[in-house]
């Protein structure tokens, strides 16, 4: 080989191995949350905290008590609140045996109950917690939730209304000029 084709070669070599340390240290970084922007606030919704990485997202805190500034002590009650409304562990596995059972089509009338019988208790484990939390509040921050809620649900209805008007403002869609089978 010619000293001319060593050097491409390794000229090519130091390329490829320079694209893909960019390409891979590119793909770990993550978006770091540090400002109040309406962009930043999104991000911290979808699960990016000012930490960089992904947290917890809406179902994240305190049981949806982002936000509102907690002491130690209720913190401490809420997270062990939470902990004994967690379902146990071989109701989950039972659930997994029937999801999959689903999926292989072979789920029975017996299953199906124990599946609702089991929503029905969570949902009322819930419920309980939920009242829990809130006896643990104090009247300022039960406030600060209820004002959050409003705000929410004007959003919601804000962006209901958008797409509404959206779908009436787009063109129809185009017809198929496909002769019809006869």
């Amino acid at each position: 080989m010619s000293l001319k084709y060593k050097f491409i070669s390794a000229a090519a070599s130091l390329l490829v191995v320079g694209s893909a340390a960019i390409v891979t240290s590119a793909q770990d970084q993550t978006p770091v949350v540090k400002d109040g922007s309406p962009k930043a606030e999104k991000l911290q919704r979808k699960g990016f905290g000012r930490h960089g990485g992904p947290g917890k997202g809406m179902r994240g805190g305190m049981g949806g008590l982002m936000g509102i500034e907690l002491t130690d002590a209720q913190k401490a009650q809420i997270k062990q609140i939470h902990e004994a409304n967690r379902p146990d562990q071989a109701s989950l596995d039972e659930l997994k045996a029937i999801r999959e059972a689903r999926r292989a089509g072979t789920l029975t009338e017996d299953q199906k109950a124990k599946v609702k019988a089991f929503h029905d208790q969570q949902r009322a484990k819930a419920e309980s917690a939920h009242q829990q939390v809130l006896a643990i509040l104090t009247p300022e921050q039960r406030q600060q939730i209820e004002t959050r809620k409003a705000e929410m649900k004007k959003r919601m209805e804000e962006r209901r209304q958008l797409r509404k008007q959206r779908r009436q403002q787009a063109p129809p869609p185009a017809a198929t000029d496909k002769p019809a089978d006869n």
